[in-house]
Formats: structure tokens, C-alpha cells, sequence
């Protein structure tokens, strides 16, 4: 089968598309032809080994997983002897971060893993990208516990994380502020956002407005930064490790004490979640926010495009060219 492979950390250039061999398929197994996937920071991370830490998972010298690929939408292929809740034919989409493997023609996942049957009306392109900032998204919310009425702020609302939060923040009744940029109010906005601020025009850590929660969706500020926003008692959810791993040593330390928090949202991968993005999709709830779309064969321009940082969204790779 076509993979894209990449043999070495570093670039998006060390990623190269090569003949490899199809993955086998265990009693319990799903085989699916993969008709749509995408890059996202996940992917970036790890082919480029940063933090350098991620080699202590993935290969201190050269990478053990050598395919990438995180979300996919395609059809089961075939099944294992074992597997009962999915046949030959079905439509799936889903998630398979730590083992990827997305990033090819042909995907073999636990038929329980992070699989379900795709979200009714929805292509390959509209699906693939249905779980990933949502899987992130969604651990953010239920780790912090926010209930209807709540306020939360959004920084960073505009990739892939961030506009799926701002979406599942409104599906659970919570007051949203959204921060991105000039060029994108509008289409934040369209995402549900009760209020939008620019952080081109004004500094959102001066807003005098106090949030039970403020998530950061990309990475880009600190605790410190964003403490004063938070209520007492508020939760301040990261992404990134932070300066000096800042955000993970508070994230440790703050739950000792009363008062404002830092927390990791480590995200469930299970079927659950998929199924519930599902529903969401199916009924016109959520919205994967779509960038740019690829061929398999591009992907090293996928890579690139998706580490400039003007990336809104999600960035889909047609393994199978849409039809």
C-alpha cells in the first residue's frame, strides 16, 4: 500500500510517500481503506521529535512508528474472525492516536478502539477531521467540570483544538469569549462565540470581564498570563508544556492548594467519544472547520502549510480523491 513514511525525525521534508506493506489484521480487528485524514500538531510534534521528549515514546534515535497519522474516515476493508459490531462495507471514521498509522491507503484498528460508524450525511473530508480537536476539546470541558451558565474564554479559537471548543463549550450552554485575529471575528462568531475579542487590537489578559475557566487551545500563553482573568476558584487549561515545562509542574502543584488551578485535560480515546462526535456531526451541532484539502501525494505541502501557524481549522489529506 502507499504510506507516507518518515524513516528520520526532523522536517516536513524527511516525510516520503513509499510502497510499504499492508497491516495485518488480529481476531479483533478492523481493516479500513482510508479515504480521508489529516496533519495536525500531533503529527508535527512527532515527526519533528519536539519536545525532545516525545522520543522517549516514539524512538530516542530514529522513530519506531514510522507512518503517522492521527483521525480517519474510510470503509471497513475487512474484519477479524472475533468482530461483531462492524462488517465489510460500513462506513467509519475515527482516531488512533499512538498507534497512527492514518497517513496510508489501509488502517488496522481494534474494532472497540476509538471507531464508529460515520456521522450520517457527512463525506470522508467532513468526517476525518470530527475528532481530534474535539478529543482534546472535549476532555478540556469535562476535566474542568464548567456547567451551563459558566464562562469561558478561548484563546487560540481558530485551529483545530479552539474552534471545536468554542462549539462543544456552546453545546454545553457555557458563555464563550473567543480570541483570535482580525481577519477570522467573523467566522468565529459563526461558530457560536458570545463574545469575540482581537488580540491584534486589544490585550485579552487585560479584559476586565473573570472566567471560570480559560483554556488555551494552541500553546501560546502561560498561567501567569491568564491568572488574573480567572474567577476564584477558575481553572486555567493548557496545551503546551510552557516555559521550562511551567504549565506541567503547576498542573501538579496548584490541586495542593485552594484557590485558581492548572490542569492538563489528558483526553479518554475510546469509542465513546467518537460515538458522541457522531451524533454531534450528524445532527448539524458541530462543524469541523475545514482549511485546506491535499492529496496523499502533497502531504509534505500539508506538513509545511500546517506549521506556519496560519492554519484555521483543520488540514484534510484525500488518501481517495473526493468524488
Amino acid at each position: 500500500m502507499k504510506a507516507a513514511v518518515h524513516s528520520r525525525y526532523g522536517p516536513p521534508e524527511v516525510v516520503q510517500i513509499s510502497e510499504v506493506d499492508n497491516p495485518s489484521v488480529g481476531d479483533k480487528d478492523v481493516l479500513v481503506r482510508v479515504h480521508a485524514t489529516t496533519v495536525n500538531r500531533t503529527d508535527c510534534a512527532y515527526r519533528a521529535a519536539k519536545p525532545f521528549f516525545i522520543r522517549a515514546a516514539t524512538g530516542i534515535v530514529r522513530p519506531r512508528r514510522k507512518v503517522l497519522g492521527t483521525e480517519f474516515a474510510g470503509v471497513v476493508e475487512a474484519v477479524g474472525g472475533g468482530v461483531t459490531s462492524f462488517a465489510v462495507g460500513d462506513r467509519v471514521f475515527g482516531y488512533n492516536e499512538g498507534a497512527f498509522g492514518t497517513h496510508a491507503e489501509y488502517l488496522s484498528v481494534p474494532a472497540d478502539g476509538a471507531i464508529a460508524a460515520m456521522p450520517a450525511g457527512a463525506t470522508f473530508g467532513e468526517a476525518a477531521p470530527g475528532t481530534e480537536g474535539s478529543h482534546y476539546a472535549l476532555a478540556s470541558i469535562r476535566k474542568t467540570g464548567l456547567k451551563a451558565g459558566q464562562d469561558a474564554l478561548v484563546y487560540g479559537a481558530t485551529g483545530a483544538i479552539g474552534s471545536a471548543a468554542v462549539q462543544l463549550l456552546k453545546h454545553h450552554d457555557v458563555t464563550v469569549t473567543a480570541v483570535c485575529d482580525t481577519a477570522n471575528l467573523e467566522m468565529v462568531r459563526g461558530l457560536g462565540a458570545d463574545r469575540v475579542v482581537d488580540y491584534t487590537v486589544e490585550d485579552f489578559t487585560a479584559d476586565e470581564q473573570r472566567y471560570d475557566v480559560v483554556i488555551d487551545a494552541v500553546g501560546k500563553t502561560t498561567f501567569g498570563q491568564c491568572r488574573r482573568l480567572l474567577k476564584s476558584g477558575g481553572i486555567y487549561v493548557f496545551s503546551d508544556l510552557g516555559p521550562w515545562w511551567q504549565n506541567l509542574a503547576l498542573a501538579l502543584i496548584t490541586p495542593l492548594f485552594r484557590g485558581k488551578k492548572v490542569q492538563l485535560a489528558v483526553p479518554r480515546q475510546d469509542q465513546e467519544m467518537v460515538r458522541y462526535m457522531r451524533e454531534l456531526i450528524g445532527s448539524g451541532r458541530f462543524r469541523p472547520v475545514i482549511d485546506r484539502r491535499y492529496p496523499l501525494d502533497q502531504i509534505v505541502d500539508a506538513y509545511r502549510y500546517a506549521e506556519t501557524g496560519q492554519k484555521i481549522g483543520n488540514v484534510i489529506i484525500d488518501v481517495v480523491p473526493p468524488t
